[in-house]
């Protein structure tokens, strides 16, 4: 490349506009080293469109896309100074085609190459994050199995509430990412448009074929109107608002091992553990707190968006140029917390012995207590007071009671309940065995049957559902990549046949 062919200044702003103080502020290079391999997608397929509508012709077009390939071979460390990645490549394919490298730009503006750019490229970073919520789901369900009759207690305002299963605890979680994992497949529908043909916003003169560059890039469809394709972002917005929810599901699942990390109910592996600089005896969730925390660098970021987006005219505003980092970071942030987050869960080790220790504490057993009392014709209300009422006499005197006597005391202060607020002893409702064995967090979690509750069967069923949808969601992952390949792999066979 000689130094005349070489132009100094970018292509687009030349002399006039490549100068002052400004420029560095203007300039997005930092940031599009991100979107550099899209760029040249989008770049190529235009061209092969451009050959055979016969906007430029077969040796124009074929020196353009020789130039592609020198720009791709010295990678983008090697462009020359630009606003954008954008012109800069421009800029190096006119250093090494001459004047016919300018050809490139024809019918195309850069509101709708960034555009393009940005969902080619996004599009992989959302099929990543799904992947991502995969893995986790899959180390949820893998430890639900181990431990689907491991009886443990369940919260609420962080007291202990009923006794569940750990295994029907992790399948809550599962089941929510599962829901994320759909959100981000929806959102990753409609990244899948292209704007490419839209030029500035109003649209060309050229016979352009925009389906079949969108075809070329492994596009569904097409963002129809012009000014829509190159000025909206909501597909940005979509996307972030979807891991922001991911992190904020993922944040409570880590919090919740913090707690019960403290309580000595769960160990999490060294791997995902760290120390004190001073105190050698400490073992710190550090990992999980700062996947807890990136929650709040998901909602930073989509805030961060949409208040870049507020009230933006149509069509194309410079703004939008700081709208696009706010979905790298977060898709980057959040794809990473939940890989960890997945990690964690399959390798921390649950106390058996503590979490059935814990699991009967608080009278936790008390509403199967009432429920049994319901089930016997005693209205629930009529049984919640006396439950409520025993519970209390109980936990009043629980100092003064041996352990092994809790239980006799409590079916005691409940048979006086029933006599006071039922006019009647207990037995004429309910034997005091049936009682005894609903106060037992094993029976208690055993009657609890109903679809989705954590009896063993109940949990069974859950882990079936669990499993056969992340076997569809791996298979429709699966189809999209492939799918992404098929039309990488075309673009380059009529590269091919064009250069």
């Amino acid at each position: 490349m000689t130094e005349e062919s070489n132009p100094a200044s970018d292509v687009v702003r030349r002399d006039r506009f490549s100068g002052g103080p400004a420029r560095g502020f203007l300039s997005s290079m930092d940031d599009d080293e991100r979107i550099f391999e899209a760029d040249l997608a989008v770049d190529r397929a235009h061209v092969v469109m451009l050959a055979e509508q016969g906007i430029v012709d077969g040796d124009e077009a074929a020196a353009i896309l020789s130039a592609l390939d020198e720009v791709e071979a010295a990678g983008f460390s090697a462009l020359p100074d630009g606003e954008d990645v954008h012109a800069a490549i421009e800029t190096a394919v006119v250093g090494h085609a001459g004047d016919v490298g300018g050809k490139m730009h024809t019918a195309r503006s850069r509101n709708d190459e960034v555009a393009t750019c940005i969902r080619y490229r996004l599009r992989e970073d959302v099929l990543d994050a799904i992947e991502a919520t995969l893995g986790l789901r899959q180390s949820l369900a893998e430890v639900a199995d181990d431990h689907a009759e491991t009886v443990m207690p369940g919260y609420t305002h962080l007291q202990p509430a009923q006794p569940t299963t750990v295994g029907h605890y992790l399948l809550s979680y599962e089941r929510a990412v599962a829901r994320d994992t759909a959100r981000l497949f929806d959102a990753y529908a409609r990244v899948n448009r292209s704007p490419l043909g839209s030029a500035a916003f109003a649209g060309t003169p050229f016979d352009v074929n925009r389906e079949r560059t969108a075809e070329l890039l492994g596009f569904d469809g097409l963002v129809a109107n012009s000014m829509d394709a190159v000025s909206t972002r909501d597909f940005l917005v979509e996307v972030v608002a979807a891991l922001a929810n991911l992190a904020t599901t993922v944040s409570g699942l880590a919090e919740d091992l913090v707690v019960f990390s403290n309580k000595g109910l769960v160990e999490l592996s060294d791997d995902y553990s760290s120390t004190s600089s001073i105190m050698p005896q400490k073992k710190n969730p550090d990992t999980l707190e700062l996947v807890r925390a990136t929650a709040g660098d998901a909602a930073s970021g989509l805030n961060g968006l949409l208040t870049t987006l507020k009230g933006l005219p149509r069509a194309y505003n410079r703004d939008l140029q700081n709208a696009t980092p706010h979905a790298w970071e977060t898709v980057d942030a959040v794809s990473e917390a939940v890989a960890v987050a997945a990690g964690a869960a399959a390798t921390a080790t649950w106390d058996d012995e503590a979490l059935a220790n814990a699991a009967g504490e608080g009278f936790s057993t008390a509403t199967g207590v009432a429920d049994l009392l319901a089930m016997a014709g005693v209205p629930f209300r009529k049984a919640h007071e006396m439950v409520a009422e025993s519970s209390e006499k109980v936990a009043e005197a629980n100092e003064s009671i041996a352990q092994s006597n809790v239980k006799e005391a409590y079916l005691d202060a409940l048979d006086a309940a029933a006599e006071e607020i039922l006019g009647d002893a207990l037995d004429a409702y309910v034997e005091r065995e049936a009682v005894a064995a609903a106060l037992d967090p094993e029976e208690s979690v055993a009657s609890r049957d109903s679809p989705g509750g954590p009896a063993p069967d109940a949990v069974a069923a859950g882990l079936v559902s669990a499993e056969s949808s992340v076997a569809d969601d791996e298979a429709a992952l699966a189809d999209a990549r492939e799918s992404l390949a098929d039309a990488d792999a075309k673009l380059r066979r009529e590269v091919s046949r064009h250069a």
